[in-house]
């Protein structure tokens, strides 16, 4: 199939547009390289650098690709950017998201394929794991906006027939995150090791997240391909606190860690992991890589990736 996928560039993206070409699909990755990097970018997909704010150049990139499918990754994903201006993250992840909906609806779209959040969508729910009945209770404007697409996701498939699959991730980690520009406690967290600078947590870390495996996520995508429509949680049922990554990525590096604590953060959940049975149960996906073997997998990328550039930044 023909694949344009948007935010190829980044972290999340990069593995979805591998795996969909190793696959045999023909894909066209858009992304203005605000976040991604052309690095990442697969050797055998096209790429085309462009802003999906941007209704005009889309318009001639659906023309001119003609794609079957829509695989939705570009957005702002960092919910303290989004607390700190809500503006923005509505103009990137609501309005530039519609771009697509409305060229999806012009050209035909077979299937819209979204990356939504799980994470940041329940807000504090009262039953952990969630599963995708919960009320969705955002407490951050990402998480609002990520709600927002899911909303017209629901109203272009009644009033246009647009088929659509949304899934809500959990907090994907792995290699090729970025340690700056992302949110992403494990990447931030090696590339401080690396440096030998302090791990900052925020608040007394027994804060939970629900980490997934980028690898596993690529996986849930390419199985939405053929998937009934819906909503879709895509995680690992399993809480852990942060002061327990701290100890995980201490037994993967087999360094020291310093740790500092600091004031929690203003639209940050203190508790979620996701219930992924309709996800077994309808795209036959389950999570294969455990949190320590991921970790692992991730040390070892960081540390022979970010220690070779700040050797040669010595140098």
């Amino acid at each position: 199939m023909k694949i344009l996928v948007t935010g190829g560039a980044g972290f999340i993206g990069s593995w979805v547009a591998e795996l969909l070409i190793r696959d045999g699909h023909h894909v066209l990755i858009l992304d203005d390289i605000s976040s991604g990097k052309e690095e990442n970018i697969p050797k055998d997909a096209e790429f085309i650098r462009e802003d999906i704010k941007n209704h005009e150049s889309l318009d001639r990139i659906f023309n001119d690709f003609k794609p079957e499918v829509i695989n939705h990754h570009a957005a702002q994903i960092n919910v303290r950017k989004s607390v700190e201006d809500p503006t923005l993250d509505a103009k990137i992840n609501i309005i530039g998201t519609l771009n697509l909906l409305e060229l999806s609806k012009k050209y035909n779209i077979e299937k819209f394929i979204f990356a939504s959040t799980g994470g940041a969508i329940y807000g504090e729910p009262e039953i952990i794991p969630t599963d995708e009945n919960a009320i969705p209770q955002p407490i951050s404007p990402y998480g609002v906006s990520k709600y927002a697409v899911e909303s017209y996701l629901s109203y272009y498939k009644a009033v246009y027939g647009l088929s659509f699959v949304a899934l809500r991730y959990s907090n994907v980690y792995g290699p090729r995150q970025d340690p700056h520009g992302e949110a992403g406690v494990i990447a931030i967290f090696c590339n401080r090791i690396i440096s030998g600078d302090a791990c900052v947590i925020f608040g007394d870390g027994t804060q939970t997240r629900d980490y997934v495996f980028v690898g596993d996520v690529a996986r849930a995508n390419l199985l939405s391909l053929s998937a009934p429509d819906g909503i879709y949680n895509i995680g690992t049922e399993k809480e852990t606190s942060v002061n327990d990554l701290a100890i995980l990525l201490h037994q993967s590096s087999e360094k020291p860690i310093k740790v500092e604590n600091s004031l929690p953060r203003d639209g940050e959940v203190r508790r979620i992991a996701l219930n992924i049975q309709k996800a077994k149960d309808v795209l036959d996906w389950t999570p294969n890589i455990s949190l320590e073997d991921g970790i692992a997998q991730t040390w070892k990328w960081f540390e022979n990736n970010l220690s070779k550039s700040q050797n040669l930044q010595k140098n």
